[in-house]
């Protein structure tokens, strides 16, 4: 019987939480003061260092400001942000990914189809330098993580398609976000190792350079879903509801 890994969270997390989808909600509001530390740690029942941690992920968030000698702020809060650090407190909930993951697909399954009809000979060079980082990169996670952003930014842009690539773009910090989270989940997990998640990365590029539009599709809808099932499983386990 296989059972659902539970995934504890810190008290920081909890409070980060809290906090966040009480800004969320409209309780708190551009402008508004929030309570000093002490306060805080009284009405949360948890310790001072717990809130500075709660305070430090929101602020790096963007969502709360310090004014010095004044105090902590609440910043204007755009739904539509993109800059969420995925791994602090699991602050982006699990619907949230499934939509980045969902956008992902319409995408990049599109642009690996388009991208092997139209490639050229510097996109591939493109492609292989990418890949060449990659297989570099193998127990070096930063190197990986650029490297991935970087292949799939260039089969964006050898579909020829500056919206499309203009699209990417603006989704590209979540991207590399839920990349960062992707592969250290699932390399903790023994789910793949580094070189078989290059080799899911080598069909893609083998397909588009044979100009195979369906295999290209085939091959990136399996690698998105590989890793929509990674974050399905360990992300915001908190946020089925």
């Amino acid at each position: 019987m296989e059972y659902k890994q539970i995934k504890p969270k810190k008290i920081y997390e909890e409070v980060a939480e809290t906090i966040f989808d009480m800004i969320k909600n409209g309780v708190l509001k551009p402008g508004d003061k929030l309570d000093s530390v002490q306060q805080l740690a009284e009405n949360f029942q948890v310790g001072r260092a717990a809130i500075r941690e709660a305070l430090t992920a929101l602020k790096a968030m963007g969502l709360i400001e310090l004014k010095q000698g004044e105090g902590t702020y609440i910043r204007e809060f755009d739904p539509t942000m993109l800059s969420f650090p995925i791994s602090i407190a699991a602050l982006m909930k699990k619907e949230d990914i499934a939509y980045l993951l969902e956008v992902r697909k319409l995408l990049e399954v599109g642009a690996a189809g388009v991208a092997a009809r139209k490639r050229t000979e510097r996109d591939l060079k493109a492609m292989e330098e990418a890949l060449e980082q990659m297989r570099q990169g193998i127990g070096n996670e930063e190197i990986g993580e650029k490297a991935d952003f970087l292949f799939h930014i260039a089969i964006a842009a050898a579909s020829q398609n500056p919206i499309l690539v203009s699209l990417m773009n603006n989704i590209s910090e979540m991207m590399i976000e839920t990349m960062r989270e992707t592969r250290r989940i699932w390399l903790f997990s023994k789910q793949a190792t580094s070189e078989q998640l290059l080799e899911e990365h080598m069909n893609i590029f083998e397909a588009i350079q044979r100009q195979d539009v369906n295999a290209a599709q085939a091959r990136m809808l399996e690698h998105l879903s590989n890793v929509e099932q990674v974050l399905k499983k360990y992300i915001s386990p908190h946020s089925a509801n």
